[in-house]
């Protein structure tokens, strides 16, 4: 009974001993290494070119947008010292017999005096678009923005049938008008 009693009790320890004796939990806390994004090449956008017949005061035109990378310009670095090449921007507006009514080149630099210090400093001139002919202006979008993000500025281009350009920053939200959202609900 002795030897049975022993044995039990050597068993019921080395239970325990298993039960406890378990890894030590370690209170390091083991994170990935840091490794910081090296820049790459300059990263460019796409050119391209946008070309709209346009009914305008009665008459056909021909509106064209067309976007260029260029490595003349400045370059814009991100916080990671990521280098982007900005754009020049070409709009010419012609009459249905070709001749040219209006046309510029347009970079960032045409459009400093409506942008914040920070926009100038790290914005690339993105985007110009045809936007409408409305009554006697034709209308169109630009933006600069900062590389790979959605903060950008909205410029508004108001070119008169006197040939006249203003640009203004864009104020307006492209929200459809409350009757139209109704519309879109039912």
């Amino acid at each position: 009974m002795k030897q049975i009693l022993s044995v039990v009790l050597l068993a019921s320890l080395v239970v325990v001993l298993a039960a406890c004796g378990g890894k030590k939990k370690s209170e390091d806390i083991i994170a990935p290494r840091i490794v910081k994004v090296q820049p790459k090449e300059p990263v460019r956008m796409q050119p391209y070119l946008d070309e709209k017949k346009v009914e305008w005061i009665g008459k056909t035109y021909f509106v064209s947008v067309s976007r260029q990378p260029s490595d003349s310009l400045p370059m814009v670095k991100d916080e990671t010292g990521q280098k982007f090449v900005d754009n020049v921007f070409r709009l010419t507006v012609s009459r249905q017999d070709g001749s040219v009514f209006f046309s510029r080149t347009f970079t960032k630099k045409s459009l400093t005096q409506y942008l914040d210090d920070d926009f100038n400093k790290t914005g690339v001139f993105e985007g110009l678009v045809f936007d409408k002919a409305e009554g006697d202006f034709l209308l169109f979008g630009a933006s600069v923005g900062h590389p790979q993000s959605d903060e950008y500025i909205p410029l508004v281009f108001k070119l008169s049938r006197m040939g006249d350009l203003s640009i203004k920053r864009d104020t307006q939200m492209d929200n459809p008008p409350a009757d139209e959202d109704e519309e879109n609900l039912r």
